[in-house]
């Protein structure tokens, strides 16, 4: 550290004014430094948008939820509004939206042939208008089932089937009246000739204004991807165009992936392709996104009302990129003539070797069996990539105390494919009996990492801010 960054810092954080004209630093203002957003592991510069954001689609991961309007389990429970408020707050960019027949033409979101509950077109319209660009300014891509299937519809007026051009003309006129003269809207008339756009600019790539046929107008607002079934690779390579994507289930997915995984990273390289969860996830549960990231998947939708080791996945890779819900896919799984296979060690490897000294923590989330900070605590590192990194390590248990531990113990880990590791810390409660307890955790990708003594600030299950809670480790790696 050179003599002006250290006096900055010492002007910044030293309370003693006499220690501050001595250009030193007391044990106070060492404490207010570590504890400051300065030393937090998460690099400063991945707090802002870094990446090259002119990328057509296809090379972008994107941070995306599947069935957005629900809020508890896929058949009885409620749809509601905060589905797609509480995604766009933690950055998805991808939403769904189930469009069905409602009384009086008026267009419903629900889960379709179940007994979810439904909401209105119009308000699910109004609720991402309102929220989808209060803190990122790039796009919302919109998965609609009635959109998706208009240009079969066209010819249909009168029908009482699901996409009905009467109902077309209720969800154009909602779209109309919510969104009318705004900069959120994204129009094949601003976009001349652009299927599949950069994201370089804001904007909603799902409604445009024109007066036409309103069955035809909204057919045509799918201007940036068209849904089509995925039959095979070799189907793909054939007929698929550029600007058609595919959503595969996790179950297929998987099979492809154990079976053709060169196959899905060259298809991937291509094609927007989404995975989404299985229809036996009826209480909502997710699969580990992390197998799809590693061939190049675009858009893993996961249930994001459901806490736990997924999702905390989602949010710690999506912290990257200033949070935009957009980031550049590595080049071997962007290049079309990649030999990449996440099953396999690359033939040109260049390893990073990650050293954690994990030295101690502070004030440590109780555990729900003491009322105090007597929890037996541990910490587990857990690194998630390609299947020849993943691996794990945990620290010695210290005994009767959560609010200042020591373990000053030092893990290292060899990565083959740091451009998809993720890292996260786990602190838990042993439990003799009913097994650990979760107390916090913190995700982030490997090399979002910051070098040095570092701080690393705890989350809940729910993925609330555990502050004042915190680990402090020392980081180093070359690359």
């Amino acid at each position: 550290m050179n003599h002006t960054i250290a006096f900055e810092i010492i002007q910044k954080y030293e309370p003693i004014e006499e220690v501050k004209r001595a250009h030193q630093m007391s044990f106070e203002g060492f404490i207010r430094y570590m504890g400051s957003s300065e030393c937090l592991i998460f690099k400063p510069d991945c707090r802002r948008v870094y990446q090259d954001m002119t990328h057509p689609l296809n090379d972008y991961f994107i941070s995306s939820s599947h069935n957005t309007y629900l809020i508890s389990d896929q058949l009885l429970g409620p749809s509601d509004l905060w589905g797609y408020v509480s995604a766009l707050v933690k950055g998805c960019r991808c939403l769904e939206i189930d469009c069905w027949d409602g009384s009086q033409n008026e267009p419903v979101v629900y889960h379709g042939y179940t007994l979810t509950s439904k909401l209105l077109f119009k308000t699910v319209i109004q609720a991402i208008h309102k929220y989808a660009f209060l803190a990122l300014k790039f796009k919302i891509l919109v998965k609609n089932k009635k959109i998706g299937t208009l240009k079969e519809t066209r010819e249909r007026k009168g029908s009482n089937k699901h996409g009905q051009v009467e109902e077309c003309e209720e969800i154009y006129q909602a779209v109309e009246d919510e969104i009318e003269g705004s900069e959120a809207l994204v129009s094949s008339e601003n976009n001349p000739g652009k299927e599949i756009e950069t994201i370089s600019r804001g904007g909603l790539p799902l409604f445009k204004k024109r007066k036409v046929k309103v069955a035809l107008a909204l057919s045509d607002l799918v201007i940036y991807t068209k849904a089509e079934k995925f039959r095979s690779f070799q189907h793909s390579r054939l007929y698929q165009q550029f600007n058609e994507s595919s959503s595969i289930g996790e179950s297929e997915a998987r099979k492809l992936l154990k079976l053709k995984a060169h196959e899905f990273v060259l298809h991937t390289t291509r094609f927007i392709t989404r995975i989404y969860p299985k229809a036996t996830r009826t209480d909502s549960s997710n699969f580990n996104p992390q197998e799809f990231w590693n061939i190049g998947c675009q858009m893993v939708a996961l249930n994001f009302q459901t806490p736990g080791l997924p999702m905390d996945l989602q949010n710690g890779k999506f912290l990257d990129n200033g949070s935009s819900g957009y980031l550049l896919k590595p080049q071997f799984l962007r290049d079309n003539k990649t030999q990449f296979n996440p099953n396999k060690p690359p033939k040109q490897s260049d390893p990073v070797t990650l050293t954690i000294r994990l030295i101690s923590g502070t004030q440590l989330p109780p555990s729900s069996h003491s009322s105090s900070n007597k929890a037996d605590t541990l910490v587990i590192l857990e690194l998630f990539g390609v299947p020849n990194d993943q691996t794990k390590q945990q620290t010695r248990v210290i005994k009767r105390n959560a609010f200042s531990p020591r373990w000053n113990e030092t893990f290292t880990f060899i990565i083959q494919v740091p451009e998809l590791a993720l890292m996260r810390f786990v602190v838990e409660s042993q439990g003799l009996i009913a097994g650990n307890e979760f107390l916090g955790q913190y995700t982030l990708p490997v090399l979002s990492m910051n070098k040095g003594y570092r701080r690393v600030p705890l989350f809940s299950k729910l993925g609330e801010s555990l502050e004042p809670a915190s680990l402090f480790v020392y980081v180093w790696y070359i690359r």
